[in-house]
């Protein structure tokens, strides 16, 4: 029997994970529930049987679904996932779980006592250049690690404010620390400074920083810096070097490059890490074996932890410890 799948969000997450889950045989997308009506009946015409809602109380009342893929933003969390729970609904939802460390605690908690089945969109794990370099750290001693995340602001409103998106450390750049900590593990504490260099100055309503390092301590005691900006016109780029006893590790979107005396090494992404993590999620749903998920809702929370630690520490000026759950 096909699972049949409500997605809620119609923007570019939600139609990417609908597009990719239609393509399967062995899933049906039945549903969408948006801002609007509209905006919803629009994301579910490309779809046989599905329907469109502006509630997601009424969609849950009106389909049978096996599980949900949450794409909205991040200030949108909470009656979504409260809803999905009550019904012991499954449910994927994209990155950052929310604004604050309270709803997530919250959310978390009801999750754990239901058991439920949870993934959270961290899809740089799903990478087979991140498999690999797991792989290769297992025989080398990591010392230091640089991440960064640059690129220029999303034309979107509520991404530019920090009351709507947390800021780029919470929204975008949580990819690259939850990419640290799966491959190099748990960070406890960070210390930050961000500043607003160009944006602010050039874009009314601006409040997000346009700049910002943050320096890590890991667990295992390594450290790490984390750079991003949204400033820049041109050359964006993500990614994770790790430097070892035996040389570098290099991970992007790409794949991973190993550079070691003399010997470069190169390893493609060669499968796509969203139909992967697409992959490990429905085949919980449909067995109840969650062994295949690499990010739940309670890692993902750790990784949230982190991001606003950050932002923490760039308003205080002072390092922020991790307490993690």
């Amino acid at each position: 029997m096909k699972l049949r799948i409500g997605i809620v969000g119609t923007g570019w997450f939600g139609l990417m994970h609908a597009e990719k889950l239609a393509a399967r045989g062995d899933v049906e997308v039945r549903a969408f529930c948006g801002t609007s009506e509209d905006k919803a009946a629009a994301a579910a015409l490309p779809y046989r049987d599905a329907r469109g809602y502006s509630s997601v109380h009424r969609m849950l009342e009106e389909q049978e679904l096996d599980a949900v893929y949450i794409c909205v933003p991040p200030f949108a969390h909470g009656e979504i996932e409260e809803a999905l729970i009550e019904r012991a609904i499954p449910f994927l939802v994209e990155k950052p779980i929310g604004m604050t460390s309270e709803l997530p605690a919250k959310l978390l908690s009801r999750i754990q006592e239901h058991g439920l089945i949870t993934s959270v969109g961290y899809h740089f794990r799903y990478m087979d250049g991140t498999q690999r370099a797991m792989e290769l750290l297992q025989e080398r001693t990591l010392a230091m690690a640089l991440g960064y995340w640059m690129g220029s602001m999303p034309k979107i409103g509520w991404w530019r404010k920090m009351e709507g998106s947390g800021g780029q450390f919470v929204e975008q750049t949580t990819h690259i620390v939850d990419l640290l900590r799966y491959v190099a593990g748990e960070i406890t504490e960070v210390y930050a400074a961000f500043g607003e260099r160009v944006v602010a100055g050039s874009n009314e309503g601006v409040t997000v920083p346009d700049v910002g390092t943050v320096t890590l301590k890991l667990a295992s005691g390594a450290v790490a810096t984390i750079s991003n900006t949204c400033a820049i016109p041109a050359g964006d780029r993500a990614g994770l070097h790790l430097y070892t006893n035996r040389g570098v590790l290099e991970l992007s979107h790409s794949g991973l490059v190993s550079l070691e005396p003399g010997v470069k090494t190169e390893y493609a992404n060669r499968t796509n890490p969203y139909e992967t993590e697409n992959e490990a999620f429905l085949h919980a749903v449909r067995t109840g074996d969650a062994s295949l998920i690499r990010s739940s809702y309670e890692d993902a929370y750790r990784t949230h932890l982190v991001t606003l630690a950050a932002n923490q520490s760039a308003q205080t000026g002072l390092p922020v410890k991790i307490n993690q759950p």
